[in-house]
C-alpha cells in the first residue's frame, strides 16, 4: 500500500502540545506495514484512559484533557487513526474502509495489550471504538460516548450530516482547521487552526479525511451495516458502565445520547450529561469539564 508520512517538522512547536511521540507498525493488509502514532502519558502501570478522535482531527484534540488525567494518576493513551495526525496516510481513497480501520485499531490495541480501559470516543472514534468494545469487551472497564454514534443504515441520516457530507466532497479546499473551528462554540485560535492542518501539507495527504464521510453506513446494505448490527447485539447485553456526555450545540449528533441510554444496560443509573456551550468538538469547548466528568465516572464505577 502506498502511503505518505507527514514530516516531523510540521508538528514542532504546536500550542499546548508538549508530548513525546510513540509508534507501532501495523499490517497494511496488502503485504506491507503502516506506522501508527500514539501518545502515552501518565504512570505506565495505571489503568489506561483511551481517547479516540474522529474526522478530521487527530490526538491534538485531547491536548487539554491529557494533563488532567495524568495529574489524577491515570495513564492516557491517544492514538492517531491511520490517515490522520502523525500516523501514515495511504494515498488512495479506496485504501480506506470502515473494516480496515477497525482491524488496524484492533491490531494496535492487541500490540499494546491494554486492559481495564476507560474509553472516551467522539465522532469516528466512536464508530471504530464501539466496534472494539463489542469485539473484545474483556479489555474495557468503562465507556464514555461523546458526540458519536454506531449507525447501521437502518434509520435515515439527519440533514446536518447530509450537509456535512456534501460539503466534504464538494469543497475544493478541505481545511481541517476551519472545519474544527466551525464545529466549536468557543472557537479556536489561528495557531490551533494551523495545528489541525499540520498533518496535511497538501491535498495529497487528505485521502482519508476526504473518504471518511463516505464510509458512514447510511443504507441498510452498506458493507458496514451488518457488522455494526452485530456490534449492537453485543452492546445491548453489556453491563460495562456507559456514560453519555454530549455537546448541547452539536446539531449532527443531537439526540443520539438517548439511544445509548435506552439500549445499553450499563448506561442505567449513570450521571449522563449534556454540556452547555459545547459543539461537535466538545474537547475544545469543554475539555476540562469532560475530563472531570470522566474522572467522576471512573470513581463511581470501580470494578
Amino acid at each position: 500500500m502506498k502511503y505518505l508520512r507527514t514530516p516531523d517538522e510540521r508538528f514542532a512547536s504546536l500550542p499546548d502540545f508538549d508530548f513525546s511521540p510513540n509508534y507501532v507498525n501495523l499490517d497494511d493488509t496488502e503485504g506491507g506495514s503502516l506506522r501508527m502514532h500514539y501518545l502515552d502519558e501518565g504512570p505506565s502501570n495505571a489503568a489506561p484512559v483511551l481517547v479516540m478522535h474522529g474526522e478530521p482531527t487527530w490526538c491534538y484534540l485531547y491536548r487539554h484533557m491529557i494533563p488532567i488525567f495524568a495529574a489524577a494518576g491515570q495513564r492516557v493513551v491517544a492514538p492517531d487513526l491511520i490517515g490522520f495526525g502523525r500516523s501514515d496516510k495511504p494515498t488512495e481513497r479506496t485504501d480506506y474502509t470502515y473494516q480496515r480501520h477497525v482491524d488496524w485499531m484492533t491490531e494496535w490495541l492487541e500490540k499494546l495489550d491494554l486492559m481495564g480501559i476507560t474509553l472516551i470516543c467522539q465522532d469516528w472514534g466512536g464508530l471504530i471504538g464501539l466496534r472494539l468494545v463489542a469485539s473484545m469487551p474483556e479489555r474495557f472497564a468503562r465507556v464514555v460516548v461523546a458526540n458519536t454514534a454506531l449507525p447501521t443504515g437502518d434509520q435515515p441520516m439527519g440533514s446536518a450530516f447530509r450537509s456535512w457530507r456534501e460539503y466534504s466532497q464538494s469543497t475544493p479546499d478541505f481545511d481541517a482547521g476551519r472545519i474544527v473551528f466551525g464545529g466549536t462554540t468557543s472557537k479556536i485560535t489561528g495557531a490551533e487552526i494551523e495545528a489541525y492542518n499540520a498533518p496535511f501539507p497538501d491535498s495529497s495527504f487528505q485521502a482519508g479525511a476526504r473518504q471518511f464521510p463516505m464510509l458512514v453506513p447510511d443504507t441498510p446494505d452498506n458493507p458496514a451495516s451488518e457488522p455494526n448490527r452485530a456490534a449492537w447485539s453485543v452492546l445491548r447485553k453489556l453491563e460495562i458502565p456507559f456514560l453519555t456526555a454530549f455537546g448541547a450545540d452539536d446539531k449532527i449528533m443531537a439526540g443520539v445520547d438517548k439511544v445509548f441510554q435506552r439500549l445499553i444496560p450499563g448506561a442505567a443509573g449513570q450521571d449522563h450529561t449534556v454540556l452547555p456551550n459545547a459543539g461537535h468538538f466538545l474537547q475544545e469547548d469543554v475539555g476540562r469539564e469532560l475530563a472531570q466528568a470522566t474522572l467522576k465516572f471512573i470513581a463511581n464505577n470501580q470494578t
